[in-house]
């Protein structure tokens, strides 16, 4: 009889062990973490042991999910209210890479915005073809040139475009040099918040 065939069977008898009760005391099963055998209850307190531990592991990494939103949140706060003390383009340019660097500890940061410093064609159609925040390990087209000697030592970038209603205005760039601090198919929830206020400050100096 194979072994499934028995578990099958407890499975659709369940009362099997009404009628040997006896038989639950005597079943010895293999210590799960080896060097000794134990008794059926005991296995199962193991095992009820190890899924709490299980529970109790996942409840942790939540809360520690939702205490690292929450201290995201605030920061992204923090941005969208110091923006307001821009009172020019020229203030906003200078501020949100300095703004990037001490709220977020962003390593390396720039703002390239179309009215006053418009890049190659090529950066302006790659940003015209982002709807939303893209991060990727190497730069795009000659972006790695906007942070000068640094440039040839990043080695993970943030595009955030900006828009004025369905038209790109500019484009934030982050970058590091560590490989892991952006990367292809990272969450970008907060990065387009930050692209969304950036742009919604940029837009009154823009479009006039």
């Amino acid at each position: 009889m194979r072994a499934e065939d028995v578990a099958q069977y407890l499975q659709d008898n369940p009362q099997f062990f009404e009628g040997h009760t006896d038989l639950l005391t005597q079943i010895m099963l293999p210590h799960p973490h080896g060097g000794r055998t134990i008794s059926l209850s005991e296995r199962q307190m193991v095992a009820l042991r190890e899924k709490n531990q299980g529970l109790e592991k996942k409840l942790q990494e939540l809360i520690t999910f939702a205490h690292e939103n929450d201290a995201l949140q605030h920061k992204v706060h923090e941005f969208v209210v110091a923006l307001f003390a821009a009172r020019d383009l020229a203030t906003l340019q200078e501020m949100v890479p300095h703004l990037l660097r001490e709220i977020f500890s962003v390593p390396h940061a720039t703002l390239r915005v179309w009215k006053t410093n418009p890049p190659s064609a090529e950066v302006i159609a790659f940003t015209d073809e982002q709807q939303h925040p893209v991060c990727l390990h190497q730069a795009a087209h000659d972006t790695a040139d906007w942070f000068g000697e640094i440039g040839k030592q990043l080695h993970s970038f943030a595009y955030l475009p900006l828009h004025a209603g369905s038209e790109s205005i500019g484009l934030l760039v982050m970058a590091s040099e560590d490989k892991q601090r952006f990367y292809p198919g990272m969450g970008t929830m907060f990065l387009q918040r930050i692209a969304d206020a950036v742009s919604a400050a940029m837009h009154p100096h823009v479009t006039q």
